[in-house]
């Protein structure tokens, strides 16, 4: 099995910055993506950025210039640093990881529980 935890979440103002963390642990495969999501309650969950073991990077368009996702493959960590943070922002950010054990298996993802960003003054 694979657990995934967040953390790093809070209250900020807006124009302020907030990095949240993602740390995998249990039986993970040597290739594998961390994605970041987001969800209100009026909102489904919603892609924000993803990032595979071997660095590749991909980001929604609500990522705009203001996210950045990175990861350290040998702590099994992704990081989503958020700058100019809009009150918008405000949701439930949970971090997956995504593997399949060899090419003829199917994919499994594991999500964490979510870390709470509150973006209000």
């Amino acid at each position: 099995q694979v657990q995934v935890v967040e953390s790093g979440g809070g209250l900020v103002q807006p124009g302020g910055s907030l990095r949240l963390s993602c740390t995998a642990s249990g039986n993970i495969q040597s290739v594998f993506i961390m994605g970041w999501y987001r969800q209100t309650q009026e909102t489904e969950r919603e892609l924000i950025a993803t990032i595979s073991s071997g660095g590749a990077t991909n980001y929604a368009d609500s990522a705009e210039d203001r996210f950045v996702i990175s990861r350290d493959y040998a702590k099994k960590m992704s990081y989503l640093q958020m700058n100019g943070l809009k009150p918008e922002d405000t949701a439930v950010y949970y971090c997956s990881l995504r593997q399949r054990r060899n090419v003829l298996t199917k994919y499994s993802e594991y999500w964490g529980r979510g870390t709470q960003v509150t973006v209000s003054s």
